[in-house]
C-alpha cells in the first residue's frame, strides 16, 4: 500500500510541473481604428512616422495660448511660457503601445470603446519654477499699488485714495495647473485687493494754515545740470502733500520709491565713497536734505538720518541727509497731537521744503561746532589723454570734519535740548597726470568747485517768536574761526595752493556752505 501511495503522489506532482511548463496563451490582438493626439490624427504607417507626427502635435500644443484673466482683462502667455513641458518618454511610450496590437492600452481601449478612435492627450509636466517665474513677471506688470490720499496744493483739498490690487502668484499657479489638465484656454488669476494706507476719511480736517518749519537750498539751472534739476523735481513731487499723522513715521525711500530709469529718473552725478560719479537719480539727496532741515526746524523727531561721505556745497554740515535706495533712508516721526503736511517745491533755482500744520508755537535753534579737521589725501592718476608732464585737478580735496550739532526746541516755558556728532570723511584730492604726446595748446580744466569753507561755530534759529531781517522768522549767527575764510586750507597747511581757482581775499569771510549751486 505504501508503494501505491508514493506512485500516486509522484504522478500528481508530475502533472503540476507539466501544467506550469505549458506556454501562456497569447493575448488576442486588439484591432485599431483611427488614433488622435490632442484631437489631431496620428498616422498608422510605422512607429517612427507616428512618433514624429506626435512630437509635432505636442509642440503645437505647447505654443497654444493660455490667457490669465485679471479683473476682466486677458493677458495671454503660451502654455510653455507658463511652465508646461512635454514628457518625451511618456509620449514615446504611448506611441509604442498604440502601434502594438497586443498592448494593454490597445486591449483596454477595445474593451471600453471598441470601434471608436483612440484619443490620446498630450503628456506633459509642469516646471513649477518656470511657471512661477512667468507669473511673478506678470505680477510685476499687473500689480497696482494703492494710492494714498494726500493734500493737493493746487486744489487746496485732499485728493481721494484709491485701492490697489495684488496677484497671488502661488494660488494662480494652482489654477494654471488645473486649466492645463482640463484643456481650458483661460484661467482667472487670484487677485487680492490692497487698501490704501491713508484714506481721505482718516485725513479729514488736516490743516495747512501755518508753516511749522522750512528750509531752502539752491541748485544750478544751466543746461549742464538739466538732468539733475529734473531729478530734483521728480523726487520732490513724490512726497509733496504727504500727510504725516500723529505718532507715524515717514520713510523717504518708501514714499519716493526707487530711483531708476523705470521710475523716470535721469543720469546725474552722485556721491559714491566720497567721489562724484555718474548715477541714476543724482540730486535726490538734495531733496532729502532740504526736507530734513525743514523737519528739524519744525521739531519733528528724526529717528534715522545719515550725513554724506563728504560735505555738500548746497547745504550746511549737520543739516544734510544722505539717501540711497533701498539701503539708506531718511525717517521722520510726528510727535505732535495733529497731522502735519510735507510740502516741497523745486522752482527758479530754489528747493524749498515746508512742514505745515494748524499753528506754530515753538522756536527751534540749530547749533554746530567744528571739533576737528582731518587732512585730505592726495593722489595722482596717470592719463594718456593729457600731454606728458601736464597736471589737471580732477577732484578738489576737501578736509574731513568732525562736528557736534545741537537742537534746542522751546515751547513756551519748556525747552528740550539734544546733541549729536557727525563725521564727514576727507575727500581725496585727485590729479590727472599726463603721459601722452606733448601738446603746446593744452590748457588744464581744473575742478570748478571752490575751496570749501565752513564756519567753526554756526547757530540758526527759526520759530514763532523769532524776528529776522525783512520780516523773516529765521536768524543766523556765526563765528568763522580758522575754517570760515577763503584761503584757510593754505594757511592751515592742508594744501600748498588753491589750484585753478582765484584765491579769495583774506578779508572775505562769507561762508560758502549752502551758497554754491554745484552738483554735489
Amino acid at each position: 500500500m505504501k508503494r501505491w501511495r508514493w506512485l500516486a503522489l509522484f504522478l500528481a506532482l508530475g502533472g503540476v510541473v507539466a501544467w506550469l511548463a505549458m506556454p501562456a496563451p497569447r493575448a488576442e490582438p486588439a484591432p485599431l481604428g483611427a488614433a488622435t493626439l490632442d484631437g489631431k490624427p496620428l498616422p498608422a504607417a510605422g512607429e517612427d512616422a507616428c512618433l514624429a507626427a506626435a512630437r509635432d502635435t505636442a509642440r503645437i500644443w505647447l505654443e497654444q495660448p493660455l490667457a490669465v484673466v485679471v479683473e476682466g482683462t486677458r493677458f495671454e502667455r503660451t502654455r510653455e511660457q507658463l511652465g508646461a513641458r512635454i514628457d518625451g518618454a511618456h509620449l514615446q511610450s504611448l506611441v509604442t503601445q498604440m502601434m502594438d496590437d497586443r498592448s494593454a492600452l490597445r486591449r483596454a481601449h477595445a474593451r471600453a470603446r471598441a470601434g471608436a478612435p483612440l484619443a490620446l492627450a498630450v503628456p506633459y509636466t509642469v516646471d513649477a519654477t518656470a511657471a512661477l517665474g512667468a507669473l511673478l513677471q506678470m505680477k510685476d506688470e499687473l500689480d497696482v499699488p494703492p494710492v494714498d490720499a494726500r493734500y493737493d496744493f493746487r486744489t487746496k483739498e485732499l485728493s481721494p485714495d484709491k485701492p490697489g490690487r495684488r496677484i497671488d502668484a502661488w494660488a494662480t499657479l494652482a489654477k494654471v495647473d488645473g486649466a492645463l489638465a482640463r484643456g481650458e484656454a483661460s484661467v482667472d488669476a487670484v487677485v487680492e485687493p490692497v487698501a490704501a494706507h491713508r484714506t481721505a476719511a482718516q485725513l479729514a480736517g488736516v490743516s495747512t494754515d501755518a508753516v511749522l518749519g522750512w528750509f531752502e537750498t539752491k541748485y544750478a539751472r544751466d543746461q549742464k545740470h538739466a538732468a539733475r534739476s529734473f531729478n530734483l523735481g521728480l523726487a520732490a513731487s513724490k512726497l509733496d502733500g504727504y500727510v504725516l499723522l500723529p505718532g507715524e513715521t515717514f520713510d523717504f525711500n518708501t514714499t519716493v520709491g526707487p530711483r531708476n530709469e523705470a521710475s523716470g529718473y535721469k543720469v546725474a552725478p552722485v556721491i559714491a565713497q566720497g567721489e562724484l560719479v555718474d548715477g541714476i537719480g543724482g540730486g535726490t539727496c538734495q531733496v532729502a536734505g532740504t526736507l530734513h532741515a525743514a523737519a528739524f526746524f519744525a521739531g519733528l523727531d528724526i529717528p534715522d538720518r545719515r550725513p554724506h561721505t563728504r560735505p555738500s556745497f548746497y547745504i550746511k554740515m549737520g543739516l544734510d541727509a544722505a539717501v540711497a535706495y533701498p539701503t539708506v533712508s531718511l525717517k521722520l516721526e510726528n510727535p505732535l497731537p495733529f497731522p502735519v503736511v510735507l510740502h516741497e517745491t523745486v522752482t527758479g533755482g530754489t528747493v524749498r521744503a515746508e512742514i505745515l500744520g494748524p499753528k506754530r508755537t515753538r522756536d527751534v535753534t540749530f547749533g554746530r561746532r567744528i571739533d576737528e579737521v582731518v587732512q585730505f589725501p592726495e593722489r595722482d592718476a596717470e592719463d594718456p589723454k593729457l600731454p606728458k608732464g601736464a597736471r589737471e585737478l580732477k577732484q578738489r580735496g576737501i578736509p574731513g570734519f568732525k562736528v557736534t550739532r545741537w537742537r534746542i526746541v522751546r515751547d513756551g516755558p519748556f525747552a528740550v535740548r539734544e546733541h549729536h556728532q557727525d563725521y564727514y570723511p576727507p575727500t581725496a584730492q585727485i590729479w590727472r597726470v599726463g603721459t601722452g604726446p606733448e601738446d603746446p595748446k593744452f590748457e588744464a580744466k581744473d575742478d570748478a568747485h571752490p575751496e570749501y569753507v565752513a564756519d567753526e561755530f554756526l547757530f540758526i534759529s527759526q520759530g514763532a517768536s523769532v524776528k529776522g531781517p525783512h520780516g523773516s522768522d529765521m536768524v543766523e549767527s556765526r563765528v568763522p574761526g580758522k575754517t570760515g575764510n577763503y584761503g584757510w586750507t593754505v594757511r592751515e597747511g592742508f594744501a600748498k595752493e588753491i589750484h585753478g581757482t582765484r584765491a579769495k581775499d583774506d578779508k572775505d569771510t562769507k561762508d560758502t556752505e549752502g551758497a554754491h549751486t554745484g552738483i554735489d
